[in-house]
Parts: structure tokens; C-alpha cells; sequence
């Protein structure tokens, strides 16, 4: 398995994963979370352009997609009910998602890796809802820290993990 930056030609792909994402979060009690179409192609391709699209490849399959970048989250100035681990800088990850045959294969944590390999702090967020992200946070080391709300105003749990 190898990460790339994703390029305009994986983007139905990509569009496909998110699609099923979504699918794989309603069977699972999360509701709430990537609704109105949400992530819509349009934020997709800005993330391609802007260098901040990876996806997991083994041969030609697409296993995993996100949004990684380096430098301040905005959404992540004011953290609440808690703190996080330390003001080092750090990587933030958003809109991961695994295939749907990727499923407990470790593809996340292939991703989360990757960018900890890259940034000795990594920083995540994710609707209370969403158990099995959580479950997958927690089996790689990330320590809960508080609420961090977003743009939108809707609250999410913020994760965070230092090597």
C-alpha cells in the first residue's frame, strides 16, 4: 500500500468512497454527520487542487481518501471541556473515509501514520455519533481532548495524537 496526493482523475472514485461512507454511517446510528450532500465534489476537487487530497492505494484501488494539511485549523483555536495534549505545531486530518471492502483492514491507520510520520502532532475531529471512527481513534493511540465546533456551529469531539 502507498499514499499519493489524489489527482483530478480519482475523483469519481473518491466521490464513490464518501457516497458509501455516508451509506456505512446512517446503517450505523451516525445521522447527523456529512449531510446536504456533504462532502460535495466541488470541496473534493478544491482539496485536489490545493495539494491536500491523499488517497491509499494498493495497485490500482483506491482503499482510503482524506484531507491533510499542516498549520492551524481554525476551528481548532478554542477547544472546550478539555485541552489539547500541547500548542506544538501539527497536521490536521478531515474527511477520511475507507472503501467499502477496506472495512477493519487497517487502511486508517496506514493514513494516520502516514501523516504522523510527516508532523510529530495529529490533530482530528468527529461527530459523537460516528462510534466506529472513534474506535478506530482509540485503537491507534489518539487521546480524546475536548469539543472543537465548527464553522457551522455543529460540535465535534477533538482528537489528538504526538509521537
Amino acid at each position: 500500500m502507498k499514499i499519493i496526493k489524489a489527482e483530478p482523475c480519482h475523483t469519481p472514485k473518491i466521490m464513490t468512497i464518501y457516497k458509501n461512507a455516508v451509506s456505512y454511517m446512517r446503517k450505523n446510528g451516525n445521522l447527523n454527520q456529512w449531510v446536504n450532500g456533504y462532502p460535495g465534489q466541488a470541496l473534493i476537487e478544491k482539496d485536489i487542487k490545493n495539494g491536500n487530497c491523499y488517497v491509499l492505494m494498493e495497485k490500482e484501488n483506491i482503499l482510503a481518501v482524506f484531507c491533510y494539511f499542516e498549520g492551524v485549523e481554525p476551528t481548532y483555536v478554542n477547544i472546550f471541556h478539555g485541552n489539547w495534549l500541547n500548542n506544538e505545531p501539527y497536521g490536521t486530518i478531515h474527511r477520511i473515509a475507507v472503501a467499502e471492502n477496506a472495512h477493519g483492514s487497517g487502511a486508517a491507520e496506514f493514513c494516520y501514520n502516514f501523516c504522523l510520520k510527516k508532523v510529530k502532532n495529529l490533530r482530528i475531529d468527529t461527530h459523537r455519533d460516528n462510534i466506529p471512527m472513534q474506535k478506530s481513534l482509540a485503537k491507534s493511540g489518539f487521546a480524546k481532548c475536548g469539543i472543537i465546533y465548527l464553522e457551522n456551529g455543529d460540535e465535534r469531539i477533538a482528537f489528538h495524537k504526538t509521537v
